[in-house]
């Protein structure tokens, strides 16, 4: 499944600057649905998820703009990015000088696009497409978690595991531009940034993307 899903990614999107981190480069998609469409005919199975691998959202953005403001966050340290999609947290914590990132995602086509990302910004991560959350949270000191609140039965495993992460002394970054099921308390806010998706799934072509701590 490897080799065809980097040959999916390759050619259903386009090595692209991500808009206002122009330094940066992914391989991107001009449109979701029909997208979406192509990967539901390529795996026979018309539930297949969403294409997130393929768009930078807008929480995704707010925490790669923040590290690339805050460097220091990530610095020397090690850095766990959870439902990578197309690893753009991933890069950009390398980019600020993570000791080792970790990109984590149970899409075969985030794991292949995630490893296309980060050979052409010339970044070095670990990419693996497994379910951590049936798990305990880890060894790394960061974990970054953007978008992960777009929908109630992922936020509900999610959220949880991310704050016995925070009990542990793992310091969670979580990037949201506004989601509905995103925790209502709980949170510090970090930073916040203008940001531009590259999806027509969202209502706007700007958004406000939010970096928060959890507490």
């Amino acid at each position: 499944m490897a080799a065809s899903a980097r040959a999916f990614v390759l050619r259903h999107t386009r090595l692209r600057p991500v808009p206002g981190l122009e330094a940066m480069r992914l391989h991107l998609a001009d449109e979701a649905l029909p997208l979406w469409h192509a990967v539901q005919v390529e795996t026979g199975d018309p539930d297949a998820a969403l294409p997130y691998w393929a768009f930078a959202w807008g929480g995704g953005l707010a925490i790669a703009h923040y590290l690339a403001d805050r460097p220091e966050v990530v610095a020397g340290r090690r850095v766990l990015d959870l439902a990578s999609g197309s690893g753009l947290c991933a890069i950009a914590a390398a980019g600020a000088g993570a000791a080792s990132v970790t990109a984590a995602d149970i899409d075969p086509f985030s794991v292949a696009a995630v490893a296309l990302n980060a050979r052409a910004n010339h970044r070095r991560l670990t990419v693996i497409g497994r379910d951590l959350l049936d798990d305990e949270p880890p060894d790394a000191e960061v974990i970054l978690a953007g978008d992960v609140c777009y929908e109630a039965g992922f936020a509900a495993r999610v959220v949880p595991w991310l704050r016995r992460a925070n009990d542990r002394g793992i310091e969670v970054l979580l990037g949201d531009p506004g989601r509905r099921y995103l925790p209502s308390q709980g949170l510090v806010e970090l930073a916040r940034y203008d940001v531009r998706t590259t999806t027509e799934l969202e209502d706007l072509e700007r958004k406000t993307g939010w970096v928060y701590a959890l507490r």
